[in-house]
């Protein structure tokens, strides 16, 4: 990177997948495959578990989810049975880049990235993400900024409400209204707020897109239907998205950097493995009464005297252990938990398809992956056949198969890798280059001519790995 550029311009666009983008589409996509042609891009590794929280603020602040102490969406809050917590932006514990660039007197517009609600002042502008209560919460700051937003949008959309329906057409109004609105905003700001150093958004509608639209696109889906009406449907959102993107390049000037990027991809949804279910099959779970049909596991009385794990449902799988002065009623002794935990990882290592082929499980210890633990991570975090089967945390299925989800009609799961296209003043020849999440905060804080913190990865987009 020879040339600093004075500022820095990043689009979020929430699991758009590379295959997709680069593989598949990059020729209708004129404005992403321009930046291919002036930059650095290629496959992004996510964070594991690659869930919307915690990717985007583990990128934005260098730090794994053990260090920030959150594995998901929803975390034990306690070592009870019961309480978990939604991860907001009161649980993290390091600065992300724009806290960085607010502390170097700079400012920055920062909206709809996760995990910013509640919302922290910053020298600037933000507004927060989809997982906002609604918009009658102080959702901005400034807090008056909510005002500006009714007058130049209207009533604002912070999600796409029950993106899990067969209403596939009131759900593409919805996906549509609100990427218009996120393009728009920021739009409007760029109009109207020039002075600022670092500017990020997120859009979560490709998320909802692919997880209401994959079948009917995808062949190797098990429930695609040829010659669907909403088979070009994705595509066509993908074009939609390149084409709003390529209004705010014009809007930019030369020497901003920009960074255009996913925090995971996605996949079909082959499935889901019952893993409480299987817990119960195999002897690590016991319940006081057998369920009369199919129910959440917070709905059964669980005989704690004889169950030695437990499971939550997901887009991965998450094995917690019954641990003897851990739990209030815990029954494996502590010199019993390593072995217990490669016991029961040897076991899932092995699950097949109804057909008894291997679809190729992964199991990850967060001691083992993580550079510190905070908070209470699960004690096993398993990706059923590399996350293209979900986790379903329901019990009294028929089978320890499914192929509906449990939440609500579900085409696809995360994967693995996301994406990155990166374009900046004094950018080398343009190359084709794949990176890990750690690059990304250094990156951002290098091009920015920011120092990069102590502990913070080597790694850099567009430099060898």
């Amino acid at each position: 990177m020879t040339s600093i550029p004075n500022r820095l311009f990043v689009i979020g666009l929430d699991c758009f997948d590379p295959t997709l983008t680069f593989d598949r589409w990059l020729d209708d996509l004129p404005n992403l495959r321009a930046l291919t042609e002036q930059g650095t891009y290629g496959r992004l590794e996510s964070t594991i578990p690659p869930i919307t929280v915690p990717a985007w603020t583990c990128m934005l602040s260098g730090k794994d989810p053990g260090q920030q102490g959150f594995y998901g969406f929803r975390n034990r809050s306690d070592y009870s049975y019961e309480q978990m917590d939604i991860a907001t932006a009161d649980q993290i514990r390091f600065p992300r880049v724009w806290d960085l660039v607010s502390q170097a007197g700079e400012q920055s517009i920062v909206i709809g990235v996760p995990q910013t609600y509640p919302v922290k002042p910053i020298n600037g502008i933000v507004v927060s993400s989809f997982l906002t209560p609604s918009t009658l919460s102080a959702y901005t700051h400034p807090p008056a900024f909510k005002e500006e937003i009714r007058e130049v949008l209207g009533e604002y959309m912070l999600d796409v409400p029950n993106f899990r329906t067969e209403d596939k057409v009131r759900l593409l109004q919805d996906i549509y209204r609100m990427s218009r609105q996120r393009f728009d905003l920021v739009e409007h700001l760029l109009r109207t707020r020039p002075a600022w150093k670092f500017f990020m958004f997120v859009d979560m509608g490709p998320d909802r897109a692919h997880h209401g639209l994959w079948k009917y696109m995808d062949p190797g889906h098990p429930k695609y239907l040829r010659g669907s009406p909403y088979e070009n449907t994705i595509f066509k959102y993908y074009q939609f998205i390149d084409a709003r993107i390529g209004r705010l390049l014009d809007m930019l000037s030369e020497e901003t950097a920009v960074l255009v990027m996913s925090d995971h991809g996605a996949q079909a949804m082959q499935g889901g493995i019952c893993i409480n279910d299987w817990l119960i099959e195999q002897g690590y779970l016991a319940l006081l009464d057998k369920p009369g049909g199919i129910v959440s596991l917070d709905q059964c009385e669980i005989d704690w005297s004889q169950t030695r794990a437990w499971g939550a449902g997901g887009y991965y799988g998450r094995i917690f252990l019954n641990i003897q002065g851990r739990e209030r009623e815990g029954t494996v002794a502590a010199s019993q938990v390593e072995g217990l935990k490669d016991e029961i990882a040897g076991k899932l290592g092995t699950l097949t398809d109804p057909e008894g082929q291997q679809i190729g499980t992964h199991i990850y210890h967060p001691e083992r992956v993580y550079a510190e633990i905070h908070n209470i991570p699960p004690d096993l975090i398993v990706y059923f056949g590399d996350l293209a089967w979900r986790s379903i945390g329901s019990v009294g299925n028929k089978t320890i198969h499914v192929f509906d989800n449990d939440s609500g009609p579900d085409d696809a799961n995360h994967a693995q890798h996301g994406m990155y296209i990166l374009r900046h003043p004094g950018q080398p020849e343009a190359q084709k280059q794949d990176h890990t999440w750690r690059a990304i905060a250094p990156t951002m804080l290098q091009l920015l001519g920011m120092d990069v913190p102590p502990g913070t990865s080597a790694e850099r987009l567009g430099q060898p790995t």
